[in-house]
């Protein structure tokens, strides 16, 4: 069977909690789950967590956990009857200081009050992801003015994006701070930080997880035009980034996307972190068995593009066809990943590297991509090594061999790196490559024949200790 390098990235939901459905997104292939804390309660994502968690025991194939936050959500109140026809042209308002049930076809009220200073004549506001549209005219004691430019059916809580960006809600809410001790309890792998404006967002964001006593790496949510100024920033304050074309496609327009998605995903990489593509990628699939042409081609420029992992978010949470959803994710990747170019890569090969490890990382993924080598086994205690392997495009599987679930959580989302849970007694380095050869054959179809490249440390389970790098070939007598 061919390894598929790409990770899956699939939010569960209601309809995961069907009988069979998480055990069937385990076989079709998922690596990571989402929890989305925008939707049900703490104990839906605590229950959820665990049958993850026992049915990554009970295959023997782990599967990372990602909790979504559900950040700022800067909306409409309600309306008196559910919803509203709007006429292009007519006035409408947005006004704080109405009662939050009382909307009508001339106005409606909103949660966040800033909007009446952040606003100006001219301001063009874009609701519900952008199918209606207004411009501001005038602002009169915390009312918004508007004319409608785009009208259609607007109904309760749709939420608010200023074209260009630049609404000042913390990244962080008090529901999001509650949420991170549920989080903290899950012991998830990933927390995902919704709205981020600046690096700072995500340093505050880190500083409160590991507060509540949660090591989960962090995943900024690029969602805010204003994000994209200081997006090496960013970068470097996350351990990932998600390119969230949802709202991220409203403020800057639509047109902007693709070009938008590209760079993030290259500067990510180039900058030693993971990127993940989300927002409709298999959306037809809520409803249809199968996708639209547009989405396969959506998802396969994803993978020619160098993410790491595509995200699936109402297609398996409430979807009709999650299993599905994912098995058609696993073929285009499959065979998107054939193709010669996703496996050429220059990533850093004029740059001096100041850390041994980090050489012997770089050196192993030169060697296999200009030699027959069958895969990489890399002993790594905090999962840099196989962080910086991947970072190469490349058709050769990366197996990170580790004690700490940790690092094995963490390495779910790294492109082309399985994870395989390792614990050696012997400190002798030939009985140590006997136990990883073992392992290989026991998780892989290795043949006799094929070469291997082993890296590692001391065996003294320092981390940043790799400074060794071995080629063997399976069936022949080892040496340390």
């Amino acid at each position: 069977m061919m390894l598929r390098r790409t990770k899956i990235l699939a939010t569960l939901g209601p309809a995961t909690d069907q009988p069979g459905v998480l055990e069937g997104l385990f076989h079709a292939g998922v690596d990571v789950v989402r929890l989305n804390f925008s939707h049900g309660s703490a104990q839906d994502h605590i229950n959820r967590a665990n049958a993850v968690r026992e049915l990554s025991r009970k295959t023997g194939r782990l599967v990372g956990i990602l909790a979504d936050l559900q950040g700022p959500k800067i909306r409409i109140a309600r309306f008196k009857n559910g919803s509203v026809f709007l006429n292009e042209g007519q006035d409408f308002a947005l006004d704080i200081n109405l009662d939050e049930n009382e909307g009508d076809h001339s106005q409606v009220g909103i949660t966040y009050e800033p909007l009446a200073l952040e606003v100006k004549p001219g301001s063009r506001l874009l609701l519900d992801d952008g199918r209606i549209v207004l411009d501001v005219v005038s602002v009169d004691n915390m009312r918004v003015n508007c004319t409608v430019v785009v009208g259609g059916v607007l109904s309760n809580n749709k939420g608010i994006n200023l074209l260009g960006g630049g609404l000042s809600a913390a990244a962080l809410t008090d529901k999001d701070m509650e949420d991170i001790k549920t989080i903290a309890e899950i012991g998830a792998d990933y927390v995902a930080i919704s709205f981020p404006r600046s690096a700072d967002d995500l340093h505050k964001a880190r500083r409160l997880l590991r507060e509540a006593g949660c090591e989960a790496g962090i995943v900024a949510k690029v969602e805010r035009a204003e994000a994209l100024k200081g997006l090496d920033a960013i970068i470097l304050a996350s351990d990932a980034i998600m390119v969230a074309r949802g709202d991220l496609g409203v403020e800057i327009g639509d047109a902007n996307l693709p070009a938008v998605q590209k760079h993030m995903i290259k500067r990510t990489r180039e900058l030693n972190r993971v990127a993940i593509t989300a927002t409709q990628m298999m959306e037809s699939m809520i409803d249809n068995p199968i996708p639209t042409r547009a989405e396969v081609f959506d998802v396969a420029n994803a993978v020619y593009d160098g993410t790491d992992a595509i995200m699936l978010s109402a297609e398996t949470a409430s979807g009709k066809y999650p299993i599905k959803a994912v098995e058609a994710m696993h073929r285009i990747c499959i065979e998107a990943e054939k193709q010669p170019s996703v496996r050429v890569s220059d990533h850093r090969v004029s740059i001096q590297f100041e850390r041994v490890d980090e050489a012997i990382a770089m050196s192993a993924m030169y060697m296999a991509n200009h030699t027959k080598i069958a895969g990489i086994a890399a002993l790594t205690e905090s999962g840099s090594t196989v962080l910086w392997m991947s970072r190469i495009s490349s058709g050769i599987p990366i197996f990170a061999f580790s004690s700490h679930q940790k690092t094995l959580g963490r390495v779910t989302l790294y492109r082309g790196v399985f994870p395989v849970y390792f614990t050696h007694e012997a400190q002798d380095h030939a009985e140590v490559n006997r136990e990883i050869i073992d392992q290989l054959k026991k998780y892989q179809n290795v043949k006799d024949g094929d070469k291997f490249i082993i890296t590692k440390g001391d065996l003294t389970g320092v981390q940043g200790g790799t400074n060794a790098l071995k080629v063997f070939t399976v069936g022949q007598g080892l040496t340390p």
